[in-house]
């Protein structure tokens, strides 16, 4: 049974008001365990499931101009990283954050602060989709290293990879939990509920979205962390779908639509925090209301996803077009599918990626160049970069359309800070 803690808080006169310097009475919400608890899916929220497994995994088979997934896991992990908790309403743009990523590939410290951090959520990202494969097991250890790398390089990296050992609250003061709109777990709570969590992610009982949608919520609730707990529980939706092999190759970027549906995604998580029995009306309509709004935005995911995989596709198309003949496997061949999932390059860079000599690949880059395919640019300290105009360009609608609660920044304006379209 879900259950309160109520305790007592004790002022540390830290605030700079009264107000925040007030001790008071509070109530810490306990989830129920979810191993071995029984989940009764309604009809409808079942087709949701249905409809948005059935688009994840229409969407890992049929794409090909991002196979690597690369192009597309890249910029979806970027814009998630922009959407979490803590830097949403940021707005850092495709070439702000692909010339930073191509300065640190040189050895070159980016001056530009906000894509160093961003930079960083995404290798803790790229990390945890690494460690999880079809059929293996998410960890306490790879939560905690994901987290870990969330905050290396932070003000609070020494909360890194490690459980909260303290009450944290959200909303309300930032000094005491008085007028908090939520109160997770007390901390020494935190490593069991987690536990059963982890153990909960890998059985196969249920549906790889509903278990996720599941997954997620208990997280959000849980709070495990000081800082960065929406950007490594957004990591663990993606973990479990790799698991299930329901997103083996291209990852659904489910949490930009929930940022896009904040209210929803707010209602829904707290419609799952059910006080009671287990068996309640309360507690299966809540769940039911969260997993149908996941399934929702998982299916609305894949379709954006799915219309920037076709834009790409028709990108490379009118640059061989362009081009005229290119001949297979060679240098320039190799160099326009790659181009789609790194659009900004050095000619060591491409050169590695395409497996062609230096020369061989600087000759290709120029004729590139030479076609309007590619650009020269600057990045870091004096450094030679070439980048693909049209594909950032794809990259910024994209961002604009998961912003957009309908996907139609021409009818439904962005809800959330976003590029500006050139």
């Amino acid at each position: 049974m879900s259950r309160v803690i109520r305790r007592r808080w004790i002022s540390s006169h830290e605030g700079p008001s009264r107000k925040d310097n007030r001790g008071c009475e509070y109530e810490a919400y306990v989830p129920d365990p979810l191993v071995g608890r029984n989940f009764t899916i309604d009809g409808e929220v079942a087709a949701d499931i249905a409809d948005a497994e059935s688009a994840i995994a229409r969407l890992n088979v049929e794409a090909t101009s991002l196979v690597d997934t690369e192009a597309l896991a890249r910029i979806l992990l970027r814009a998630e990283s922009v959407a979490s908790s803590r830097i949403e309403g940021l707005e850092i743009g495709a070439q702000r954050l692909l010339r930073a990523e191509a300065a640190r590939v040189l050895g070159d410290d980016p001056s530009d602060v906000t894509a160093v951090e961003v930079l960083g959520n995404i290798d803790a990202m790229v990390y945890g989709i690494g460690a999880v494969g079809p059929g293996d097991p998410v960890t306490v250890e790879i939560l905690l290293e994901i987290h870990r790398r969330l905050l290396s390089g932070t003000r609070l990296e020494e909360y890194g990879g490690r459980f909260r050992e303290e009450q944290n609250w959200i909303g309300g003061s930032a000094y005491n939990p008085c007028s908090a709109a939520f109160v997770p777990p007390p901390p020494e709570l935190v490593a069991g509920l987690i536990a059963d969590l982890v153990d909960f992610a890998n059985e196969d009982s249920l549906p790889a979205v509903a278990q996720s949608a599941i997954a997620h919520a208990q997280f959000e609730t849980i709070h495990p962390f000081v800082d960065g707990n929406g950007r490594t529980g957004r990591a663990l939706v993606h973990l479990i779908l790799r698991r299930r092999g329901l997103a083996p190759r291209v990852l659904p970027p489910v949490s930009l639509i929930l940022a896009t549906w904040a209210q929803d995604y707010i209602d829904g998580l707290t419609a799952s925090r059910y006080r009671g029995p287990v068996t309640s009306k309360e507690a299966s309509e809540g769940i039911n209301l969260w997993i149908g709004r996941f399934a929702t935005a998982c299916k609305r995911a894949v379709d954006d996803a799915t219309s920037f995989e076709h834009e790409a596709r028709t990108i490379e198309a009118s640059w061989r077009e362009r081009l005229g003949r290119v001949r297979a496997r060679s240098a320039v061949d190799l160099l326009l599918s790659v181009l789609v999932g790194a659009p900004v390059v050095t000619v060591n860079s491409a050169s590695e990626m395409v497996g062609r000599s230096f020369i061989q690949t600087n000759e290709a880059i120029q004729r590139l160049v030479e076609a309007g395919i590619l650009k020269q640019v600057t990045v870091g300290r004096r450094n030679r970069a070439f980048e693909a105009p049209e594909i950032i360009a794809a990259f910024t609608v994209l961002e604009r359309q998961l912003a957009s609660p309908e996907g139609d920044t021409r009818t439904s304006e962005p809800v959330r800070t976003v590029p500006r379209r050139k």
